[in-house]
Formats: structure tokens, sequence, C-alpha cells
């Protein structure tokens, strides 16, 4: 619900502030007033495309705030959520326009942009009036209208879960139609791949293994003849050669040099020990060093038979085995292709299928709600003087998608015999104003409705059609708050609070006001819509009657 207006230094409005209520509230006042000023102002604050010359003259900045009341489950709530807006019960939308054209927009006081305004507006406002140019006027929504009015929430949940359903069924055979015919251009590849990496049979790791062996066995060929020279030098004909024949001759003096060659022949035979084991090591060591020739060949061709095939397929040596499983599956895939895709052909046929019975029965149920809402249009076209227009909901096939296989259009014909066509091509500006009328009362529903507001909708009828409008505005207004800016005195008569926009000059400056009318004020303010100027006592009744029902 809208529950206050406050407007600041716009066109003619200097200063004013509204408390809208709920039901029917009415906007009357003298051709000029400013009535549509009113209206300006507040399609400004939601966002809406309209004039520019919007700063009251003289003025630095102009300032429009509307605030509304949320439900819990507003669809509003869910616009500011997506836009990171903070919630409340209370909505405030604030909007500034400077002298120079620039503008600024607010949400609970957080900036916003003209998108999100006219995000929120869509939820919270609907504007009917002769240049109506969406809504109900509006082909592209008349589907999901005459789907409310069927009540086919669940029929329709149903198609868009088959939809999707389909959808998924549909791109799983799409990627394995592109995944085989891929495959099928490089099965040669693939196949001598394979073979190839399965004939070498990397093991992770492996490339380490053969590189340390390899670089082990080069070490050793280059350090073999030093050792072996080294194990000579120790030997025999060495070191342990000489250091015996210093022992033995030693010995055989020992006796005769007085005990001074006891401690050289104890180390000397100690020196021999350590030259022993010395000459064991070095022994074990070209023992280790010694390899096959052959060994150290067939060791660098399968290191350099990995290294090479990992170069052709750019990956690591380790990530072979990796690889080549991918291959293998990829293989796989195509040898098991053909039965891979007859199944998924399967799957898309019957989600093809719970589609198209979904569809069929939203249709069905489409078309008994067209038949219902248009015999509803014809019960309410007749007492607004307009018993010779047919209205119809017509029902085309349509792309199978998530809303069905249905197209949905409202055509009228307003007199017999003449061809059929769009609401908005076909109706002149009241004929206009009347069907939208009786549509919105047609499809009026329960629920967390938005703000109506009608801009002139009466224009151009009077009399018993022009009561016939306010009875039906009357109707919606006990499931919605509705706003109605009026000539009608009919109209007028059926609200339940009661403006009227004034004009004054002071000073040389116009302004526009609106002044909330008391029951008493109301009355005179009925009887200036019925007699003009020189309100008569006779205007006065007929006022009095027309407030009293």
């Amino acid at each position: 619900m809208l529950r206050a207006l406050e407007i600041r230094d716009m066109l003619l409005i200097d200063r004013l502030e509204l408390a809208f209520q709920p039901g029917l509230n009415v906007l009357t006042g003298e051709t000029g007033a400013g009535k549509s000023i009113l209206l300006d102002c507040l399609g400004f604050v939601l966002g809406w495309r309209g004039r520019g010359d919007l700063v009251r003259q003289g003025a630095a900045q102009g300032e429009v705030v509307a605030v509304f009341d949320l439900a819990a489950n507003h669809a509003a709530r869910e616009v500011l959520a997506a836009a990171g807006l903070p919630q409340d019960d209370e909505l405030v939308l604030r909007r500034l326009v400077g002298a120079d054209g620039r503008r600024s927009a607010f949400v609970n006081d957080r900036r916003a942009s003209a998108e999100v305004l006219r995000a929120l507006a869509d939820t919270l406002v609907e504007l009917h009036g002769q240049h109506d140019d969406g809504g109900l006027l509006n082909p592209r929504g008349h589907r999901a209208l005459l789907d409310a009015f069927a009540g086919a929430e669940a029929l329709l949940a149903q198609v868009r879960t088959a939809w999707a359903a389909r959808a998924t069924a549909a791109q799983a055979l799409a990627e394995a139609e592109a995944a085989l015919a891929e495959v099928r251009g490089e099965e040669d590849f693939l196949r001598h791949a394979v073979k190839e990496l399965d004939r070498l049979a990397p093991e992770p790791g492996e490339e380490a293994v053969l590189d340390a062996r390899r670089r082990a066995m080069q070490a050793a060929e280059r350090i073999r003849g030093d050792v072996v020279r080294a194990l000579t030098a120790l030997g025999p004909e060495g070191a342990e050669g000489a250091m015996g024949n210093a022992g033995r001759w030693l010995e055989a003096v020992a006796e005769r040099a007085e005990g001074l060659l006891q401690a050289p022949i104890a180390a000397l035979s100690r020196a021999m020990i350590e030259l022993g084991e010395a000459a064991q090591g070095v022994e074990r060591a070209l023992e280790s060093l010694s390899h096959d020739p052959r060994e150290l060949e067939a060791c660098e061709e399968r290191l350099f038979a990995i290294r090479a095939l990992a170069r052709k397929h750019g990956v690591l040596a380790d990530d072979l085995g990796d690889f080549a499983q991918g291959l293998r599956a990829r293989l796989a895939a195509l040898d098991g292709g053909e039965g891979h895709l007859r199944a998924l052909r399967t799957d898309l046929a019957a989600a093809d299928a719970a589609h198209a019975g979904a569809a069929a029965a939203l249709g069905a149920l489409r078309r008994a709600a067209a038949k219902r809402l248009d015999a509803a249009m014809a019960a309410e076209l007749a007492p607004l003087k307009m018993e010779r227009a047919a209205f119809a909901t017509e029902i085309t096939a349509a792309q199978p998608g998530p809303e069905g296989a249905d197209t949905v259009t409202f055509v009228v014909a307003t007199n017999p015999g003449a061809p059929a066509g769009p609401l908005n091509r076909i109706a002149s500006g009241g004929e206009l104003s009347r069907f939208l009328l009786a549509l919105k009362v047609c499809l009026m529903r329960g629920g967390e409705a938005p703000v109506m507001i009608f801009d002139e909708i009466d224009r151009g009828v009077g009399g018993a059609t022009a009561d016939a409008v306010g009875r039906r505005l009357a109707r919606l207004a006990e499931t919605a708050q509705v706003l109605v800016v009026t000539h009608s005195p009919q109209v007028a008569a059926r609200g339940a609070h009661h403006w009227r926009v004034e004009k004054r000059v002071e000073g040389g400056v116009t302004s526009s006001r609106v002044v909330g009318l008391s029951p008493e004020a109301r009355q005179g303010e009925i009887a200036r819509m019925l007699a003009g100027e020189s309100v008569t006592e006779a205007a006065q009744a007929a006022a009095a009657a027309l407030l009293a029902g």
C-alpha cells in the first residue's frame, strides 16, 4: 500500500504531503489544477521515464518521497534482496533532481539506480489509463494474466519442471554427440597413441629412477680406472708388498737391536691390518662400480623413449599413465558411443513426451479459463455501455517452452461484424479505458495486489456508465488500494477518501496544492463537479444522493 507521498519543489508544487488510505482514493479538481502533476511526481520517484522539466521554477532541487507498506511475502522484497538493499515492513523511495537535470535515487536510505526503482515499481504500482501501453495492453503478459485467472500455478510448475528435465536431456545428448564426433575425428590417433603407450607402459616415478641409474653407471665408468689403479697400489705389487718386505727385514735383525725395533715392528703390523681393510673396501667398491655395458644402453633407451613420448603428448613423464588412461576412456566412449547415444535419445523422447503431456493439460486449462474470462467480460461490458463490443481470449499454438505451448492474446471487436484486434489498436480512448477496467475487475483476485492508479479512466462517459465505472473501481478497492484521478462525480462519490487538487496564484507565483476533504466539503466538491462554477441547491441535493449511494 502507498502510505505517503511527499513532494518538494516539483513543477507547480512547493511542498506537499499526502497520507493515502486503503481502499478507493479519489483525486478531483478543475482542469489544469495539477492532478497530472501528482502522477508525474509519483512516476518520477518510481523511476518511470517522463518529462524532463520537473524542478519548480526558481528552486535548486526537487524531491519526491514515496512510502509503501510491504507485506511479508511482497514481491518487492525479492527485488530488494537481489539489489542488496535493506528490507523492512516499510519501503521508502526517495528521488532528487537538480535544476541542471542531474538525478539521484535512494531506497531505504541507500543509493540505488533508476533500474532498481523501475523493478520495484513493477511490483508496487499499476498505472491504467487511456495511454497505458503496458500491463493489460502488453500481449507478452496476457498468458500470465490468464494463468492467474485460471489458477494454473500447479500445472505451470509441472510444465516448467518437465521443460527443465527436457533441457537437461537435450544438453546431455548434444554434449555426447559433440564428444563422439570429436573422438571419431581422432580415432586413428587415439588407437596409435594408446598402442604406443601400452607398449612402453611407463610407471609413475620411473623417469627419475632411470635417470639416477644412468647417472650412476656413467659416473662408475669415469672413476673405475682410478679405483683399479688404487687397488693395485695397495696390493702385493704395491704398498702391501713393500710393507711386508720391511716387516721381514726388521724382524730378522730385531734380536740384535736390543729392543729398539719392537715398537716400529708393532706399528708396522697394525698398518698392515689397516692396509688390508682399505684394500678390501676398495675391492668391494670396484665390484659395485662394475656393470654390463648393455645395461647402460638399455637404461638410456628406455629413459629417452619415455621422455620423447612425454614431449610428443605435451605432458610430464610421470603423467603419461594418467594420460594413457584418458585416451583409453575416449576410445571406450567411441566404441560404446552409439549405444550411449541411443539411450540418451530415448531419455530425450521421454522428456519431450512428459513436457508435451503437461503442456497439453495446461493448454486445456487455459482454454477452459478463456471461455470463463470471455463470459465474465461480456457481463462486465454491458453495464459499461459496451454491450455491442466483443472480447475474446485467443489461444494459438506456440513453440514449446517453459510456459507451455500456447500464445495468449486478448482481442476485441467494438462493433458487430468488425474484425477483432489488439486492445490498443481497436478501441478508442474512452472504450479502451472501459475495456481495461472491465478486464481488471475480471482478473481481480486476492493476495498482495499492487497499488492501482487510474488516470481519468472515466473520460468521455457519464450518467449510468460513469456510475458503473465507479462501482467497479470500488469493487477493485475491496482487495487493493486504488487511486483514481477523475472528473466524474459518479466515480468520485464511490471513493472512501477524497482529495481536491487546487491551483492558486500568490505574489505572481502559481502553485498547486492538495486538500483532504471532510464529508461536508466532499459534497460541495461533487456538487461543483455536477454543476460547474455555480453550485445550486439541486446540485447539492444530487451530490448528497450520489454520496448516499
